[in-house]
Formats: structure tokens, sequence, C-alpha cells
């Protein structure tokens, strides 16, 4: 495996930021890493690139153990912090220039430069300081200091902030391209990006390992008890009706006389003899699949 975690812990005073969290990712897998704010993600991807130590466990990329001294592994490591630490005074290829004199590139820094450059799409852009982008163009430069070394494993920590749609789509084909040779631990908290652009989803809560999976499995786990269902009257029905319904948990109004019902078998039978005994037609009665969001509550809550 590219990526082995070993039974990581991180105390912060007498709070584990992480707590006994193992995993393996192997070339060409691409990971979304989830988790609630304070769950612990940037302290792991902190210790996987060497950046801090952690208390017990231990991180090996391509089978060298990690360390905060290890230059060996840290040139096989891909970094783009939440963060992102950068030069505004710089011009955005003198800064790749700079980080790959940092690498020791030698005769290989101006072909690996005007790569990045293109690949992550600065073309227009190079020649301005970095103090003059915007943030989207600014985390496209990040991205591309993360690759310029062509590391084997790339640690992405929020990596699409701040980009509009277009440039979403650019940097997530760039990250599926990249993916496709690499080992990529992407975290994110938006969820049309895992399903985007991840083959394996991986939750944290609490420094707690909750979750390692594919989506299609974690969104069967959730499939399997709960049925959800989106229901729209033509005219004005009060929620208990619908919560007196038997199997119904939760009714959550999303709009004028329209409800999301959450329960344990599927009732839209029930939900359509109750518009026939009010009569109040239903404009909508559609069944809905469990989505992340569903399963990133349920085991984050």
């Amino acid at each position: 495996m590219s990526l082995s975690i070993q039974q990581l812990t991180k105390y912060y005073g007498q709070q584990a930021a992480l707590n006994n969290v193992s995993f393996e990712l192997h070339a060409g897998e691409i990971a979304g890493f989830l988790g609630p704010n304070g769950a612990g993600k940037s302290t792991l991807m902190k210790i996987v690139t060497g950046y801090i130590s952690a208390d017990a466990g231990t991180v090996s990329v391509c089978g060298e153990k990690v360390t905060e001294t290890g230059l060996e592994t840290r040139r096989m490591i891909g970094y783009l912090p939440e963060h992102n630490p950068l030069y505004p005074d710089l011009y955005v290829k003198e800064y790749l220039q700079f980080v790959a004199g940092m690498y020791h590139l030698g005769k290989q820094s101006k072909s690996r430069v005007d790569e990045m450059i293109e690949r992550t799409g600065l073309t227009g852009e190079y020649k301005k300081r970095i103090g003059q982008l915007s943030k989207g163009y600014r985390q496209r430069v990040g991205l591309a200091q993360a690759l310029i070394h062509d590391p084997k494993v790339l640690i992405l920590d929020e990596p699409t902030t701040g980009l509009d749609p277009n440039q979403l789509t650019e940097i997530r084909n760039l990250i599926i391209e990249v993916g496709k040779e690499k080992t990529v631990l992407f975290s994110t908290h938006i969820m049309q990006e895992v399903k985007a652009i991840c083959k394996r989803v991986i939750i944290i809560n609490n420094g707690k390992l909750v979750a390692d999976s594919t989506e299609d499995s974690l969104l069967h786990e959730v499939d399997k008890d709960r049925f959800g269902a989106l229901v729209e009257f033509a005219g004005v029905i009060v929620p208990d009706r619908l919560c007196s319904i038997p199997g119904v948990l939760r009714v959550d109004p999303i709009g004028k006389n329209t409800f999301q019902v959450t329960s344990t078998t599927d009732v839209r039978s029930d939900i359509f003899r109750l518009a026939v005994e009010t009569n109040i037609p239903l404009l909508t009665l559609q069944q809905q699949a469990q989505s992340m969001e569903d399963v990133f509550k349920k085991l984050t809550n």
C-alpha cells in the first residue's frame, strides 16, 4: 500500500484529537476524508505529512515510516493545507520555481513548473503576484505546489474552497486524473465532492474512525432501516396527521405544504389514504433515497 496509518493517537492536553485510528490506502485510490469540525481530520493530515508527531501509532508512505525529521518520506507526499500558505509578494511562476528548488528538482524545475501552470489552469495568471489572485486561483497555486515534485501520496485539506462552479469542475477533473496514478486523501465538507471524486469514504468523529467503505455500501447501510418520502399537498394539512401514521419517525417541513417524511417502512400508500380521507389532493409523493448527508448525520450526530 502507498499510505498506511496504524493505531494513530494524538492528545492535546487531556483531549484526544485522534484515538486509535487505522486505515490503509493504495495507489490509484481517492478517499474522501469526512468529519465534523474538530473531529481530528487536520490533525491526522498534519501527522501524515510529518508536520507534527503522534503520541502513539505509526504512519508509513510506500513502506517508509513518517517522522518529523524524515525528508525522504516528505518527498513522497504532496500537501495542500486548509489554510493555503503562500507568499503574496511573489509572482506565481517565481513561487513555483522557489518550491521546485526546495525539492531539488534541478534540471527538471523548468519543465515541472511549466507543466503545473498548464495543468492547474494558471496559464493566464502566472505573471501576476499571488496577492493579486482571487481565492480560487490561490487554491490552484497551492495545488500546483503540492504536485510539482510528482509525489506518490497527495493530501488535500478542503482543496475546492472558494472555487466557482467552472473552476470546481476543472479542479475535480485534475484530482481525478491525478488519482489514477497516486494515492489521494481528500478532506471536504461538501458531499457532492465525495460523489464526484471519491471511490472510498472515511469518516471520523471525536477522533475515532466511524466508517470506512464505498459510498454505495454506506448508503445501503442507512437505507436498510430508513425510508424517505417527499410529500406535497395542494392544501394545508397538519403535520401531526403525518406523524400519526405507523412507522413515521420524523416529519420535516421543507416548503409550503411540503414535507420530508422519514419512516421505518414505506408509508406512501398510507400517505395516499390520508390525502383521500382529508380530501386534500397530492401534488407530489416521491420516494427519496438516503444521501451522504444522511449517512454523515447518522454517524456523527
